[in-house]
Parts: structure tokens; sequence; C-alpha cells
């Protein structure tokens, strides 16, 4: 995980604390909409770390099967 996403954990967990501890029902639902966003962008974040690691799992794939298959083909005749 990244030192981004666990910011943004961090922050949705202070946030949550903030909400519970809060005296006023505005300042509740301050803390709440502020740990819903920051909850969002660690998703998100966590969401994009996922698909580039399989992005560049495949990609790793696809060079490994190019490069047996151009290692184990004949050269072409020279005319």
């Amino acid at each position: 995980m990244s030192t981004s996403t666990q910011f943004y954990l961090d922050q949705a967990d202070q946030c949550g604390r903030n909400a519970q501890s809060a005296a006023l029902q505005n300042q509740r639902d301050v803390q709440l909409k502020a740990q819903a966003a920051w909850q969002a962008m660690a998703d998100r974040a966590i969401r994009t770390a996922t698909e580039r690691d399989r992005r560049d799992a495949e990609r790793r794939d696809a060079d490994t099967r190019l490069a047996l298959v151009t290692e184990g083909s004949p050269e072409c005749p020279k005319t």
C-alpha cells in the first residue's frame, strides 16, 4: 500500500473518530462527509494500484511469451 493510500485511510479514520466525539449534529455531519470523501480517495487509490499491478503483470507475461517465441523460431533463410 502506498504512502498516500495509507494517509487517506488515516484521515478517514480520524474523521470517523471526530464525528463520534462531535457535540453538535452539524459538526458530526461535516466529519462524516469528510470521512466518506477520504475513504473514496483511498478506495480509488487502491483500485488504481491494483489495476496498474495487473497491467504490469500482463505486460511482463506478454514480453516473456514473445521472448520464448522469438528464441525458439528459426531464422529466415537469406536470399
